[in-house]
């Protein structure tokens, strides 16, 4: 499990990418982002790409046969390998993960 949460690591510089890539086409170069919009943005995206992670390594480790979680049963599942109740979680996980990888070293 510590590679695929290690993961988060990822979300902080692919928002960068994706702010970078709205601001080109749709503000301008230098154009500074809205705080609203880019928390809304970030929280969307983080929440898309852990459910994406979290499903593609589900159906990874399905195949292999030693997956550790099986929402099978469970409400909003999709699979058995990912809970659309969760997406509120999500959002919010990768929000902290973003601010816990971008924190400024002493």
């Amino acid at each position: 499990m510590f590679p695929i949460y290690g993961m988060g690591a990822l979300l902080a510089p692919v928002s960068r990418w994706v702010d970078l890539w709205i601001a080109d086409g749709s503000q301008g170069a230098g154009t500074p982002l809205n705080p609203i919009d880019k928390i809304i943005r970030h929280g969307f995206l983080y929440m898309v790409l852990i459910f994406t992670a979290e499903y593609l390594a589900g159906m990874f480790l399905r195949n292999m046969g030693i997956c550790p979680w099986d929402y099978t049963g469970r409400h909003l599942n999709v699979n058995g390998l990912i809970r659309l109740d969760f997406a509120p979680l999500w959002f919010l996980t990768g929000l902290l993960f973003e601010q816990l990888t971008s924190l400024k070293r002493v």
